[in-house]
C-alpha cells in the first residue's frame, strides 16, 4: 500500500522530469532560433546586394537610351 507521501514524492519525481524536459526542448528552441536568426540575415544581405546590383543594371540601360 503506497501512502500519500509515496504518491507525493512520485508526483513530484514526474514534475522534476517533465521540468528538465521542458529546458531541454527551451534550449533546443533557443538553438534553433539563433539559427534562423543568422539565416534571415543571410538573406536579407543577400536581398540587399541584389537590389542594389539590379539598380546599377538598370541605371546603365537608362543611360543607354
Amino acid at each position: 500500500m503506497s501512502s500519500p507521501l509515496d504518491a507525493l514524492e512520485a508526483r513530484v519525481d514526474q514534475l522534476v522530469t517533465r521540468c528538465e524536459e521542458l529546458a531541454n526542448q527551451k534550449a533546443a528552441l533557443a538553438d534553433r532560433e539563433r539559427l534562423w536568426t543568422r539565416e534571415r540575415a543571410r538573406l536579407i544581405e543577400k536581398q540587399e546586394m541584389m537590389r542594389s546590383r539590379l539598380e546599377a543594371m538598370v541605371a546603365r540601360l537608362h543611360a543607354l537610351e
